[in-house]
C-alpha cells in the first residue's frame, strides 16, 4: 500500500504572514531559491514575514535559469545548501521544480512561494528535469510534495498576466487527460478520487478564465482570479498526487513534450501551458470529442492560445519531428487506444484549416 502525502496551503495578499508558524517546527536555518525575477518580486516580503522570528535565511539564490541536474549539483556544492533545515522554493515551475529535486536528493523539507500561476509544481512531488538546451530530459518521481503552499495573490496579480494564461491551457489538460488515460479501467480508490477531482481543473478556467485575466492585466485580486490561481496550483497539484503518473498525464502533455524538440518553441518563449493547451485541441480531435473540441478551440481562441502552428511560430513541416518525439516518453503508455505518430499528424493537419460548426 502505498503512503501519499498531501501539502497544506495559504492563500491570500497576506499568506506570508503564516511562514514561522509554519516553518519553526521543521527548523531554523533556511535558504531561499528562485528566479531572478521572483526573488525581486518575494524576497523582500519574505524576509520581512519572518524577522522577529526563530527562521534564518541564510542564503539567496539563483536556480541557475533551468531544472537541470547540472544546476541541482552547481546548487548541492554550496555549503548553506548543505547546511540548511529547509528550502525556500520562490518562483514558477522550473525554479521549483530544481528546489523540489534538490530537497528530495538531500533530505530536506522544502515549501514553496510560487509568485506566478503557471502550473501546478508547487504543490506536486513530481518533477520535471529538462537538458541545459531547453528538451525535456526525464519526470524526478517522488511521493513528497512541498510541505506547505504560500500563495501570495498580489504578488501573482501583479506577474505578467502571461504566466496566468499560460497556467489555465495546462490546467484543463489535467481533466480531459486523466479522464481519458482511465477509462475503461477500474482505478482505485486514491486514484478515483483524484479524477474525480479533476472536473476542477476543467470547467472552472472556461468560467473564470476571462475574468480573471482582466483582473491579472490589471495587477488585481479578485474572486475570478483566486479561483482560477487555486485552480492551477491546488486542484491541478492535488490531482497529481492522489493520481499515478499514467492516469495524470496523456497526449496534451506527450504533444508538448514533443514540441520541446523543436528550437523555435524555446527561442520565441513559449510557455509550457501554452503548449498544452494546443496539445489538448490535439487529444480532444484524436478522441474524437467534437462537442469538447469547438468548446476549447473557441475558448483558446477567446483567450489568445494557440489554435494552429503559427501560434507556435512552426509549421507543418516540423510536425513528424514533433510526433516521433512525443510518443518516445510515458505519457501514453496506459490508454484506451494505442496513439500513433500518424495519428498526432493527422490531427495537427487537420487542425490547420479546423473551425468549429
Amino acid at each position: 500500500m502505498q503512503k501519499f502525502l498531501f501539502p497544506g496551503y495559504t492563500i491570500g495578499v497576506d499568506a506570508y504572514q503564516d511562514i514561522p508558524t509554519v516553518c519553526v517546527p521543521h527548523g531554523r536555518k533556511a535558504v531561499m531559491i528562485g528566479g531572478k525575477r521572483a526573488l525581486a518580486a518575494a524576497q523582500k516580503d519574505i524576509e520581512q514575514a519572518v524577522e522577529g522570528s526563530p527562521i534564518k535565511i541564510t542564503g539567496v539564490f539563483w536556480y541557475g535559469g533551468e531544472a537541470s541536474y547540472e544546476n541541482i549539483e552547481a546548487l548541492e556544492a554550496r555549503p548553506e545548501v548543505q547546511e540548511a533545515d529547509m528550502i525556500f522554493a520562490v518562483g514558477g515551475g522550473k525554479a521549483i521544480d530544481t528546489c523540489k529535486v534538490l530537497a528530495h536528493r538531500a533530505g530536506k523539507p522544502f515549501f514553496t512561494f510560487p509568485t506566478i500561476a503557471s502550473t501546478c509544481a508547487s504543490c506536486t512531488s513530481l518533477g520535471i528535469i529538462y537538458h541545459p538546451d531547453g528538451s525535456l530530459n526525464e519526470y524526478s518521481f517522488s511521493k513528497i510534495p512541498p510541505n506547505h503552499i504560500f500563495i501570495n495573490t498580489q504578488i501573482i496579480a501583479q506577474a505578467p498576466e502571461k504566466y496566468l494564461w499560460a497556467g489555465i491551457g495546462d490546467t484543463m489538460a489535467k481533466h480531459y487527460e486523466s479522464t481519458i488515460s482511465s477509462r475503461g479501467l477500474s482505478p482505485e480508490h486514491t486514484d478515483a478520487c483524484g479524477i474525480t477531482l479533476s472536473a476542477m481543473c476543467g470547467g472552472p478556467m472556461v468560467k473564470y478564465g476571462v475574468e480573471a485575466m482582466k483582473a491579472c492585466k490589471a495587477n488585481q485580486v479578485n474572486d475570478a482570479l483566486t479561483e482560477v490561481v487555486l485552480g492551477i496550483i491546488v486542484s491541478t497539484g492535488l490531482v497529481s498526487n492522489f493520481v499515478q503518473v499514467d492516469f495524470t498525464t496523456g497526449l496534451a502533455h506527450a504533444v508538448y513534450n514533443g514540441f520541446t524538440i523543436l528550437p523555435e518553441i524555446e527561442e520565441h518563449h513559449h510557455l509550457h501551458g501554452e503548449v498544452v493547451s494546443y496539445g489538448i485541441l490535439v487529444l480532444l480531435y484524436v478522441d474524437g470529442q467534437k462537442e469538447e473540441l469547438a468548446k476549447i478551440w473557441k475558448f483558446n481562441r477567446s483567450m489568445g492560445l494557440p489554435t494552429k502552428l503559427a501560434d507556435l511560430n512552426t509549421d507543418l513541416t516540423r510536425v513528424p519531428l514533433v510526433a516521433e518525439k512525443a510518443l518516445k516518453g510515458i505519457d501514453v503508455r496506459v490508454y484506451p487506444y494505442k496513439v500513433t505518430e500518424q495519428m498526432i499528424v493527422d490531427a495537427i493537419t487537420a487542425l490547420e484549416s479546423y473551425t468549429p460548426d
